[in-house]
């Protein structure tokens, strides 16, 4: 009996899991399309190529959907229990509410593991290439990265000048100097031109560049030595439009995957990252250590001076503000003040210089942390969505929906409040990565309490009950129609 009735529980959970996982890794990938859409958008990429980089950027987002998603199945699974009356049916029968959680409990503890695993091992890797993609796809526009002034070799087979790059999107250009770098077996060619703009190719794997009041520079003397050269001038022809294209697509298709990104914290796994942190643990403590001394050092400087004129002059020689001319006074003010200017200056310095190694820091510890901490709170999403489905007896997409959004809204908002503190240095890293599971903990097993001893939590009426005492004192009473 018992086995049915795991199966059929487990079954109804797996129901809407898989529809809620759908639905909120969509929700997710439009997010990241619509902040990255500008990244990958008119490089010239195939379907295949965007649809793959959406593939690695969403694999990271599912140590976030993955305990959203268990909270919201479980609320709504456990709602359909009660709209239904089953749970009413099986508390009759003698099995326990807790009884009723017990194998979901272990598909969500199983489900925890997993995303370690999958965090640990899997993400990392993925991070890696979806970083180092984004990368070489931005590298793909080549308007977008030439430097005004500069020789770019970055056209396949060509070295390109542009004195001036202005307009919308940077498409237009000024003094442009376009030179093909031929073999021995091959035709020098240079275009100099006045004025141009990029624009739209129909094949997105060539650059179309059209040109305007120039002149193509070219010599037909491939193969026949430098004394052939000599004796005779280049050709040229002066063109009043001109439109060239450049193969990219070489540069599109061959580097779009090419890794040249690897030391990044993201993409190690929790044993690796022990190294980083120690690493970075050293780092600043050395740092911080110079920072000390160099700080010591300036203080010390003045004292010294202080001690060493107190040394020289005697008691009664030495110089009283009050009987010192005016501007012997304020030249020692104005020194006074310098002094405490530059120490202010340097302090704020090396405040500038120690946040970027504090903030670094935090980002490794909760960035590792959170490898363990998203599968704890899966278990505690659990507890709290089953305890809540068992109490308001509700399913479907309504309510459940909201207070699951709700709940989640206040786990996302501590989550964050406390990284951009660990990032300040104003928390301890490790607190700030388990503090929202430390607050949502002792909730869920409140939650859970309430559900195991039939809480009418979410009963109107028990709070009307409670409150009208309060409310019958400002309330008039009426007479009867018949009496009036």
């Amino acid at each position: 009996m018992f086995k049915i009735l795991d199966r059929y529980i487990i079954k109804t959970f797996f129901g809407p899991f898989f529809f809620i996982f759908s639905v909120l890794f969509f929700i997710f990938i439009v997010n990241i399309i619509w902040v990255q859409l500008g990244q990958f958008m008119g490089k010239g990429l195939t379907t295949f190529q965007i649809v793959k980089l959406l593939f690695y950027l969403g694999v990271s987002v599912i140590s976030m959907v993955l305990p959203l998603t268990i909270l919201l199945a479980s609320i709504m699974s456990f709602g359909e229990f009660g709209e239904r009356y089953e749970l009413a049916a099986m508390k009759a029968a003698g099995i326990s509410l807790t009884r009723v959680m017990t194998p979901l409990l272990g598909v969500a503890t199983i489900l925890a593991i997993m995303l370690y695993f999958f965090s640990n091992d899997i993400i990392p890797d993925f991070q890696r290439k979806a970083k180092n993609m984004l990368f070489n796809i931005a590298q793909t526009k080549p308007a977008l990265n030439f430097t005004p002034g500069q020789f770019i070799d970055q056209l396949p087979g060509y070295m390109v000048k542009f004195d001036k790059i202005y307009g919308e999107d940077g498409k237009d250009i000024e003094g442009v100097f376009v030179h093909k770098k031929a073999s021995t077996f091959e035709n020098q060619q240079t275009i100099i031109a006045k004025k141009g703009k990029f624009v739209t190719p129909a094949n997105k794997n060539f650059l179309k560049l059209e040109l305007y009041d120039g002149y193509v520079i070219e010599d037909n003397f491939a193969g026949k030595g430098e004394n052939a050269r000599l004796k005779q001038p280049d050709q040229v022809i002066k063109f009043d439009t001109l439109v060239s294209h450049f193969d990219v697509s070489e540069l599109i298709n061959k580097a779009i995957e090419e890794e040249q990104i690897t030391d990044d914290y993201r993409f190690q796994t929790y044993s690796e990252l022990n190294k980083t942190i120690q690493k970075s643990k050293k780092d600043n403590a050395s740092y911080f250590n110079t920072v000390n001394g160099d700080v010591l050092n300036q203080v010390n400087t003045v004292v010294t001076y202080m001690d060493k004129s107190k040394s020289k002059i005697a008691a009664k020689q030495q110089i009283k503000l009050d009987t010192v001319k005016g501007e012997k006074k304020l030249e020692m003010i104005s020194n006074a003040y310098n002094r405490m200017d530059n120490l202010k200056a340097t302090l704020e310095t090396k405040n500038n210089e120690i946040n970027p190694s504090v903030k670094y820091f935090g980002k490794v510890v909760m960035y590792q942390q959170r490898i363990v901490t998203y599968s704890f709170t899966c278990v505690i999403f659990f507890l709290i969505g089953a305890s809540l489905g068992s109490i308001i007896r509700k399913g479907g997409m309504g309510l459940p929906v909201i207070i699951a959004i709700v709940i989640f809204i206040i786990f996302y908002i501590i989550n964050v409040g406390m990284e951009n503190l660990a990032w300040a240095g104003k928390m301890n890293p490790y607190l700030a990565s388990w503090l929202p599971n430390m607050v949502l903990f002792p909730f869920g097993l409140w939650m859970t309490y309430k559900a195991l001893t039939d809480s009418q939590l979410f009963d109107a009426e028990k709070y009307k009950s409670l409150l009208k005492p309060i409310t019958k004192r400002f309330s008039k009473s009426k007479e009867h129609k018949r009496y009036q």
